[in-house]
């Protein structure tokens, strides 16, 4: 790819140059250069980004390693090989504002030119020459030039330049700007959608992971490997990030590798931005730094924070001094301030605030930034005199080190953020994850005398899909609400209110990205390709032709899968997919036999979208056969039938198995013998007698061995998508889940999860043979086999959990991405019936779960769309849930026949982990409705998107209201019976015994009546009925009555049947 130059912004930059270097003597900033004759910057090889390789970077917009350039006031000398002349050309050519020589290497195989001594002789004219004489070179050609520059006999005198090169490029145009707020959004859609809440996961389950490890993780978000293994962006953290569209991914580069330290760091806290992440394993308490910087097309942006599990009064307060300084420090820092004075300012509030502080104050409190990450020449240090511009760009970094916690432990705050300078103040163009209640943890205790220790229990907060815990469950769980009094102005505050607000939120923000992903060109089929035309070829000539045709009958022709008729006086191949159906007829002595073909316009059932080359066409619909042969036409048409039937079959299987992946090989552990599992069962089970086997870990894999090892099962790291671990607490197994990216086959089925597990119920132990139950009866024998079983179930928990988390280990070892067991939260789970027996779903951190009984059931909490909850009427016990996912080809999952006492438990677990809810009182017909989005995608969006559903308009809530009323009115007696049996019934005692009519079903004291007594009573019932409707009584009693005929007489409604209204 050819490289061009911009060459008017190399002018104007030039020009600055020349300009700066005119007027250095009256400019402080300028003045090391105001005495040279000329400026000389040099680059080597594959050197790493300093000033002179900033600067270059700055006026030509490329690094050109092996590269001289000698600026004089009247011309400008480039010293470079063949092939960057051949660029720099386009910048000799254009009239710059002094003229451009170009002098040229050889190439090494070529014969030396005198390339080297002419500039070497234009270089040692000058008396003074300006150059960055604190960075060292490397390459061929500084080797060269400073052996020329030793043997010359006349050697200028070497000025230092640093500051004047840095002021040349600390003020930012409006291009770098933008590319500098676009690393800084970069930087914080890291922090606040990954980084965040990958170490609130980390904490709240204790995970084992290194510094190291953790900081690869978050550099794999911008891809990782190489070749045909290398991975892109990933998109899911970079989607949620504001003005991200249209990054130029080839040109984002992290400045620096990600830097994690915890209380275990080796060497403590170091609040230097050279600072390193340990290999050794991450702390789950105390003080946690956290510092990532981007680079995007070179310009950098920088942000650092503190988080703090379980933060006593004194690191709250020296935390809250932070954030206080931070703010008053973005006032101060505006056009014309002092680099000195801002750090003795800030050193004031911090010895007014707390003098006990001033000695762990850091030294400096940032630095400029752009091309160069870290510019030395403007440090925010208390010796420094320079003075900040408008739109220059500095790191503002805050803190205190070397601070005792009240267990006598070191530790360091410190708070990092981009910003820019403006005239009256500064602002932070990095943001996210500052606040109190996103950084400081706490823990609950159940005793304050306990030792609490952070529990793996349902994490924080459920950010970007995750499952919540209660606020009011304690016993050492990481909450979300950072600060003591949060949590008792969150009980005050209404739920409900809570809820409706936060769906409010999500809704519009739902509307917003659909509106943004579907635009009106890609507004079709969601992306996805319609049904193609299909071309059967049954033979290639009629020398393919079965001998059986030349008796010009009708043949079935197995092996083609084509019916050859005899039509006039020819043998017609037709391949059985043209083939509709067959019908066999008597009529008198004849039997008749008609063959139907697919042609366009029958309405087919789900087959009515079959495509055709060419509808337009002229097609056979049907040919009958006539024969007084009614036996050999019973066969032909079984054998047509049978053949369409297998073909079908066939078809079906190949649709089934086509996402069904061939995994790579495993590749075993060598050296050592594998860590494995033992006497365990695999579900779905291999062929034979059902035996326990064992799994293995390998290297890149999972390994089920059965007990024979004839048959085995290999599950590779890279295919798993979740990974779970069902402790046997309230349950029959312990529990291994390995739900799957893509189906594998598993004997002769395809498999998405493949689950090991082990029974935890006392049946296999036998206790015949304890001597003590001869001598043992009654409570005490009892009470000791119940603690048997509890310390057996405790063990079979801890030897999955622990294997569960080797398996984690090595998943990260081999992919370096995070593969964390997920546990089912109990305590939030609801029954309901996805397939066709009732289950208990349970949410975890990022799915929705069944795995206790096939078929299993995992869905993503990340691809759902939006939740439907149906058929939520008043006075019926159960309501419906559907998951729409975001993928509209696949079918909305429904789950039926869920308790309506747990609705509030559903509708809080779905806010919670920020999945929109609608709801309405019927059943809805989802396959148009998807058909409908699937057309067109961005129509739907424009017309209002979900909003049809009701889930957030109150007009439609009004509508429903009055529509329920005059229907439950209209039939109380007919569901009278029915709701006086339940105990959560919508009928009182008082008002069923004022209305008689209904009333008199349900009296307890009508048990004894006989038959006349009834008959009088329905008889006096009538007449008082026909009275209220003729006369309009406006009695109390005659109230409901009378409402009751105006609905079913103004507005007949069809009686519920337990699913709603159709």
């Amino acid at each position: 790819m050819s490289v061009e130059l911009n060459k008017e912004l190399i002018n104007a930059r030039l020009k600055a140059l020349l300009d700066a270097w005119s007027k250095a003597g009256k400019n402080d900033d300028y003045s090391s250069i105001a005495d040279v004759d000329a400026i000389f910057l040099a680059a080597g090889e594959d050197e790493p980004i300093r000033k002179g390789t900033a600067f270059q970077t700055w006026l030509l917009g490329y690094e050109f390693p092996s590269t001289f350039m000698l600026f004089q006031k009247d011309k400008v000398s480039i010293l470079c090989s063949a092939s960057k002349a051949r660029i720099l050309e386009q910048f000799q050519k254009y009239k710059t504002v002094v003229p451009v020589e170009i002098f040229i290497q050889a190439k090494a195989k070529d014969p030396p030119t005198d390339a080297l001594p002419r500039f070497l002789e234009v270089f040692a004219s000058h008396h003074r020459v300006g150059s960055l004489t604190k960075e060292t070179n490397t390459g061929k050609l500084i080797d060269e030039w400073n052996k020329a520059l030793s043997a010359a006999p006349q050697k200028p005198e070497m000025v230092d330049i640093a500051q004047s090169i840095s002021s040349l490029m600390a003020v930012k145009d409006d291009d770098e700007l933008k590319s500098t707020r676009t690393a800084a959004n970069l930087t914080s859609t890291l922090l606040t959608h990954y980084v965040a809440l990958k170490l609130e996961t980390i904490l709240d389950r204790e995970t084992k992971i290194s510094h190291e490890q953790f900081a690869a993780q978050i550099e794999a978000r911008l891809g990782s490997g190489e070749g045909d293994n290398a991975k892109g962006p990933d998109m899911k953290v970079w989607a949620k990030g504001r003005g991200l569209n249209d990054v130029d991914w080839m040109s984002t580069e992290f400045c620096y590798s990600p830097i994690i330290q915890s209380r275990s760091s080796d060497g403590g806290y170091d609040l230097k931005s050279t600072a390193e992440s340990t290999p050794n394993d991450m702390s789950h308490k105390g003080v946690f730094l956290v510092s990532v910087g981007i680079r995007y097309k070179g310009y950098c942006a920088n942000v650092g924070r503190t988080f703090i599990v379980d933060p006593d009064k004194e690191q709250e307060s020296i935390y809250n001094l932070l954030l206080t300084l931070q703010a008053d420090l973005l006032q101060k820092m505006k056009d014309g301030a002092v680099a000195r004075d801002l750090y003795q300012h800030a050193l004031s509030v911090v010895k007014k605030q707390k003098p006990d502080l001033e000695k762990h104050f850091v030294k400096n409190i940032g630095f400029a930034m752009g091309l160069e990450f870290r510019d030395s020449s403007y440090l925010l240090s208390p010796k420094n005199g320079r003075q900040l511009k408008a739109n220059m760009i500095f790191n503002l970094s805050i803190g205190f080190q070397d601070l005792e916690d009240e267990d006598n432990k070191k530790y360091a705050l410190q708070i990092m953020d981009t910003v820019k300078i403006g005239h009256d103040k500064a602002i932070c163009i990095t943001d996210g994850v500052k606040s109190t209640k996103d950084t400081l943890f706490y823990l609950t205790r159940d005793d304050p005398g306990d030792d609490v220790k952070p529990a793996k229990k349902p994490p924080v907060k459920a950010n970007g899909n995750a499952s919540p815990m209660k606020n009011k469950t304690a016993g050492g769980k990481v909450l979300r609400n950072k600060t003591r009094s949060a949590a008792q102005e969150e009980v005050v505050q209404s739920t409900g209110a809570k809820i409706a607000e936060h769906q409010k939120e999500l809704h519009q923000q739902l509307q917003e990205e659909g509106l943004a992903k579907y635009s009106e060109e890609g507004g079709g089929a969601n992306g996805k390709e319609g049904k193609g035309w299909k071309r059967f070829q049954s033979y290639k000539g009629e020398a393919g032709l079965p001998k059986e045709v030349e008796s010009l009958r009708i043949f079935v022709d197995r092996k083609a899968q084509t019916i050859v008729l005899p039509i006039h006086g020819f043998a017609v191949p037709f391949h059985i997919n043209t083939i509709k159906n067959v019908s066999k007829n008597d009529e008198g002595e004849f039997t008749y036999l008609r063959v139907n073909f697919q042609t366009p316009g029958q309405l087919a059932g789900k087959k009515e979208d079959t495509p055709f080359e060419d509808p337009d066409s002229t097609f056979v619909r049907s040919i009958t056969y006539r024969s007084t042969d009614g036996h050999r036409f019973d066969t032909i048409s079984k054998q047509i039938t049978d053949l369409k039937k297998e073909v079908n079959k066939r078809e079906q299987q190949k649709k089934e198995l086509a996402d069904v992946i061939e995994q790579d090989v495993l590749v075993e552990v060598k050296g050592r013998r594998p860590i494995k599992l033992p006497e365990v069962f695999v579900r779905p089970a291999l062929d034979g007698k059902r035996l326990p086997g064992e799994v293995e870990i390998h290297q890149n894999g999972l390994r089920y061995q059965s007990p024979m090892g004839t048959q085995k099962i290999d599950i590779l790291f890279s295919n798993v998508k979740h990974l779970f671990f069902q402790p046997c607490d309230h349950e029959l197994l312990v529990i291994i889940h390995v739900h799957l990216r893509s189906p594998i086959m598993i004997g002769k089925k395809k498999a998405h999860d493949v689950q090991f597990f082990r029974e935890a119920s006392d049946v296999q132990f036998d206790e015949t043979g304890n001597r003590k139950r001869k001598y043992r009866y009654g409570d005490e024998d009892e009470i000791e086999m119940e603690q048997q079983e509890r310390k057996r179930r405790q063990m079979l928990n801890k030897e999955f959990k622990a294997f569960s988390e080797k398996i984690s280990e090595a998943a990260i070892a081999s992919t370096g991405d995070a593969l964390e067991p997920d546990i089912p939260f109990r305590e939030l789970s609801f029954e309901g019936v996805p397939f066709r027996t009732n289950v208990r779903l349970q949410p975890t951190t990022e799915c929705l779960v069944t795995l206790s009984d096939p078929p299993f059931l995992v869905v993503t909490l990340a691809d759902i769309e939006i939740a439907s909850l149906e058929r939520v009427q008043f006075g019926l016990k159960q309501f419906d849930l559907v998951l729409v996912f975001k993928d509209f080809t696949k079918a909305p999952l429904h789950i039926n026949s869920i308790p309506s006492a747990q609705l509030d438990d559903v509708k809080n677990w779905l806010d919670s982990v920020d999945i929109p809810i609608a709801e309405g009182p019927v059943n809805l017909n989802w396959g148009p409705i998807m058909k409908t989005i699937n057309d067109s995608p961005y129509d739907f969006f424009r017309d209002g998107g979900w909003t049809f559903l009701g889930g957030t308009g109150e007009d439609s809530e009004q509508e429903e209201d009055s529509d329920t009323e005059s229907e439950f009115a209209a039939e109380s007696v007919e569901s009278a019976s029915d709701a006086s049996s339940d105990d959560g019934s919508a009928f009182d005692g008082s008002d069923a015994s004022d209305d008689e009519g209904s009333g008199s079903d349900f009296d307890d004291e009508s048990d004894g009546d006989d038959w006349d007594e009834l008959e009088k009573k329905a008889a006096k019932s009538d007449k008082k009925r026909a009275e209220v409707g003729t006369k309009g009584d406006d009695s109390d009693d005659s109230d409901r009555p009378k409402k009751k005929a105006a609905a079913s007489k103004s507005k007949p409604k069809p009686k519920p049947n337990g699913k709603g209204k159709r």
